[in-house]
């Protein structure tokens, strides 16, 4: 089990192409999945159109859904979507740009599915066999129209007792098919153009529009991500903290029946310390949860280097300009407080 979830945790990564390696996976099991199945026209007048459209379209519902579930980044701008302002405004251009990546690689696999089945033509022919104007076939010209369309309804069975030694059958297939292969060639052709026009094109918008939009929208998913792994180590930093205080009273017994459990030195526990980050119960880790989803830190890293240093009365300005002034002094100064001394 342990290695399945380290497998699905690593197809849930923010790598692009891990991504389109999923997409592509998903399309090659479309394919596989229609090769292998049994496709059986129930060649009745009120069932068919159901059963084709059925099978050309529900599959690839599934698989729509299949990819945006394998999609890390859904989850990501959903909450992008729903938290709160806070210290941080929504950018929702970076919202657009998320959305737009996500539902085209969830598209490719349904779009493989359809083509696939246009191409093939049973699904078309078994949908649209009593659709059909029967004029344009001698063999059902002739006949009154209940018998058509009785007849036309099981042009898909071949084997059927009605349709063995009809010569118009044939021709309806053949028609039929040739109009589902135009519509899968067709599509094919129209998605090839539209995406070499995205590609030849998109040097001619705003570059640095779109770097900036898409450094952003990496960043938001790389800082959940950080955030999700950070929560990790410190709750296991906190986890053992507790453990090693219940077991207090217990160590040396637990040393005797050769666990391995050593007590840490005075450097490893205030290094521990710093990890927990002054957080000693788990009311105050509650609020931080609750502060971190209502307002996110603003994205300017400089207030960082502007907060003073812990145990140091001194502002950091005055304390980079002492540091100035030490290096900037003249040698001979230094040699005049060396001949004090």
């Amino acid at each position: 089990m342990d290695r399945f979830r380290m497998i699905f945790q690593y197809f849930q990564s923010n790598s692009e192409s891990v991504m389109n390696g999923i997409c592509g996976l998903l399309a090659l099991a479309s394919v596989k999945i229609y090769t292998s199945f049994d496709f059986n026209c129930p060649c009745l007048p009120k069932y068919n159109m159901a059963y084709g459209m059925g099978i050309m379209f529900v599959p690839p519902v599934v698989l729509f859904l299949c990819g945006l579930i394998l999609n890390r980044q859904l989850v990501v701008v959903m909450e992008e979507c729903n938290r709160p302002t806070g210290s941080r405004r929504k950018n929702m251009a970076i919202i657009r740009y998320m959305c737009s990546s996500i539902l085209l690689r969830a598209m490719i696999a349904p779009i493989t599915w359809i083509i696939v089945i246009l191409l093939d033509g049973k699904c078309f022919i078994c949908a649209f066999s009593s659709a059909i104007d029967a004029e344009k076939f001698a063999g059902f010209a002739n006949l009154t129209p209940p018998t058509v369309h009785l007849l036309l309804a099981k042009v898909p069975c071949k084997e059927d007792e009605l349709m063995r030694n009809n010569t118009s059958r044939k021709a309806v297939s053949r028609y039929l098919r040739c109009w589902s292969q135009a519509l899968g060639w067709s599509i094919l052709l129209i998605l090839i153009v539209v995406a070499f026009l995205a590609r030849s094109l998109r040097p001619c918008f705003n570059q640095a529009a779109f770097l900036q939009t898409r450094y952003w929208s990496n960043y938001i998913d790389l800082e959940q991500k950080i955030f999700e792994e950070t929560c990790c180590e410190h709750a296991r930093d906190f986890a053992h903290k507790c453990i090693l205080h219940f077991f207090e009273s217990m160590q040396k017994e637990i040393k005797l029946r050769h666990f391995n459990v050593r007590k840490e030195d005075q450097g490893e526990d205030q290094e521990e310390g710093d990890r927990l980050r002054g957080i000693t119960n788990q009311e105050q880790m509650n609020e931080l949860l609750h502060s971190w989803y209502n307002s996110k830190p603003p994205l300017d890293v400089s207030q960082a280097g502007q907060r003073q240093p812990p145990g140091r009365d001194r502002s950091s300005t005055e304390w980079a300009g002492s540091l100035s002034n030490r290096w900037h002094a003249p040698q001979g100064t230094h040699a005049s407080r060396q001949t004090d001394v």
